[in-house]
């Protein structure tokens, strides 16, 4: 059953709308029908539906329903298991970059992304501008995961990871859940739009295990970040990792 007014904790992984809807494979209609009509829990908070990832599991096993992918799938083989290290050396690590130069950055990063035509990187450049193209993704404790809005398939080998260390605070039109500003980004680039939802899962569940988190956060040097994510690449990701309610 939905609450009304609970605030989100802290030490709770939620998913939002979009993300429940992805990973069951139906429309966000779908998901807003299961709250009225068969009691998903949520919980209201400033006018955003939120739901933790560990009762939307039990939720869905009692009614014999299963995530087809990404934020609630079991793990299975995965195109993008392994390549964190890989994408991040592609995107590269970014310190003291000004909010105002953020996008500028990422078409530099993109500028070097091997592996992608001219003409589909003109389109990378064009989507990164547009108005609405980027969905920030804060994940919470000053995470965010930007990727772009509309994803496109660039092939199997491309894709990228950047780490920006912000110079001050990222401005969102919401705020994060947890209330924390943002002032690391992860922004990604899955080869596939199918392999988004995959990377996703794995970035996040690397900021959740080990020491990376607190390795951005201190603004570590390249060669530990560079391990850490070599240490989290030979690990499996855990299903469920999830970015926050972004």
């Amino acid at each position: 059953m939905a609450a009304f007014g609970q605030a989100p904790r802290s030490d709770v992984m939620y998913l939002n709308v979009v993300q429940l809807a992805e990973s069951f494979g139906v429309e966000e209609n779908v998901v807003e029908g299961w709250i009225r009509n068969e009691s998903l829990p949520c919980i209201h908070d400033r006018g955003r539906l939120l739901f933790d990832r560990a009762e939307v599991v039990a939720w869905a096993a009692a009614r014999g329903l299963a995530a087809k992918a990404g934020f609630l799938a079991p793990p299975r083989a995965s195109a993008t298991a392994g390549r964190l290290e890989r994408l991040l050396r592609a995107g590269g690590i970014w310190r003291d970059v000004p909010s105002a130069e953020i996008l500028l950055i990422v078409e530099r990063a993109l500028a070097a992304l091997p592996g992608v035509a001219p003409p589909v990187r003109q389109i990378l450049m064009q989507r990164l501008r547009a108005p609405g193209g980027v969905t920030w993704a804060p994940v919470g404790d000053g995470f965010a995961l930007p990727h772009l809005r509309a994803h496109v398939a660039l092939g199997r080998d491309s894709g990228l990871l950047a780490a920006l260390f912000l110079r001050e605070a990222l401005a969102l039109e919401e705020p994060p859940a947890d209330g924390v500003p943002v002032t690391r980004l992860l922004f990604f680039m899955a080869p596939s739009p199918r392999a988004h939802l995959e990377l996703l899962a794995q970035l996040s569940s690397a900021l959740m295990r080990g020491p990376l988190s607190e390795l951005l956060r201190r603004g570590a040097p390249d060669a530990d970040i560079f391990a850490a994510l070599a240490a989290a690449d030979a690990r499996p990701t855990r299903s469920g990792a999830t970015e926050g309610a972004g």
